[in-house]
């Protein structure tokens, strides 16, 4: 594993203890606020002391607290990027990237600043000052500036809580390269499951300081039994394959043999596609359904069924495309005589994906 976690910690009224692992790729700390995240991420970077840990990034201990180990943070070799920018206003933006070269260990291998440049889409950038900037270009620098200090990780602090949802769009893309094309582990601060779900290789799942789920994307949210956003968020994520474009406006996808049709997407026959579909999107049928406007029909198998603590329950689904998770109503539940190992259809209207559950893989 890149990096290994374990944290105990308390702070008022609430208690961190926490015990996981990040392999290489986006591992996402997922929860509502108020879970950790945050408390997390800044013992990681050492910028706050826990009572007592230990966190080893690949094999280089930073922290061991009965050790009596505990690297300043400029030691660490860790680039931040927050929920701000945080960009020299008096620097442009060539100077703030090389700001961030400046702090590369003299032995560390230099990066190609032309390369992140260009994998950032900010060379048209390089003489305007922050000033000038929106903000999803703030962070497409601040994120070039980190990878220009050399760093050993990535910690990524909600970097889109402050953007509105044009400016999400703008930069998630670039995150996925990020995840794609740099070798380096990120750990990635989250409470938006459709970000989650675009981004995460890993997703760790956090409730009250407690870690809830761990483990590949796909499985975490997936799980109706883990649910760290709430039942209202839950949704599974599923893989495909761009097939074709229709002239009706429509993308074909290959899920694990199974045709799904979206709203047309600027994606290549061949193209990988992750995609989030939410719980409550989902309609769920016994017998394969007939003259229904909805195009998306998976046949499943129900894995199992959590009820809520009001009249919903969540049903997962095994299906050839991956799991899927659907919200309905117990008395749905009880007039289809749901239960583990029945047969069942996940029905899904094409336009109810919206377009921020659909990134590249």
């Amino acid at each position: 594993m890149s990096l290994a976690v374990a944290l105990r910690h308390a702070q008022g009224a609430f208690r961190l203890d926490v015990t996981f692992e990040a392999p290489p790729g986006i591992t996402v700390l997922f929860g509502r606020s108020g879970s950790g995240k945050t408390t997390i991420v800044n013992a990681v970077a050492g910028l706050l002391r826990p009572d007592a840990g230990r966190v080893v990034l690949r094999g280089r201990t930073l922290l061991d607290t009965a050790a009596g180990i505990a690297l300043p943070p400029h030691r660490r070799r860790l680039g931040y990027i927050f929920q701000e920018g945080r960009l020299f206003p008096h620097l442009s933006v060539r100077g703030n990237l090389r700001y961030g070269r400046a702090f590369a260990p003299r032995d560390a291998r230099p990066a190609d600043e032309a390369r992140i440049v260009e994998m950032l889409g900010i060379g048209h950038l390089l003489d305007r000052r922050p000033a000038a900037l929106s903000g999803g270009e703030k962070q497409r620098v601040a994120i070039g500036r980190a990878l220009l200090s050399a760093p050993q990780m990535i910690l990524a602090d909600e970097p889109l809580a402050a953007l509105d949802e044009a400016r999400k769009a703008e930069i998630l893309p670039y995150f996925e390269r990020l995840r794609d094309e740099v070798s380096i582990p990120i750990l990635y601060v989250s409470h938006a499951a459709a970000e989650v779900a675009r981004l995460a290789t890993t997703v760790v799942a956090l409730q009250d300081g407690r870690v809830v789920g761990q483990g590949p994307a796909e499985e975490v949210l997936g799980d109706p039994m883990v649910t760290p956003a709430g039942v209202r968020a839950a949704g599974a994520m599923l893989r495909a394959q761009v097939v074709r474009h229709h002239a009706d406006g429509l993308t074909e996808l290959d899920a694990g043999g199974v045709p799904l049709f979206l709203p047309a997407l600027d994606l290549a026959p061949g193209q990988g596609v992750r995609l989030r579909i939410a719980a409550q999107d989902v309609i769920l049928s016994r017998d394969r359904p007939e003259g229904l406007s909805a195009l998306n029909i998976l046949p499943g198998r129900v894995e199992a069924l959590r009820p809520g603590a009001g009249p919903g329950m969540l049903v997962s689904l095994a299906t050839p495309a991956g799991r899927v998770l659907a919200r309905v109503t117990r008395r749905s539940a009880e007039t289809l005589a749901l239960a583990p190992g029945m047969t069942c259809h996940a029905v899904m209207k094409s336009v109810a994906i919206a377009p921020g559950d659909i990134g590249g893989n």
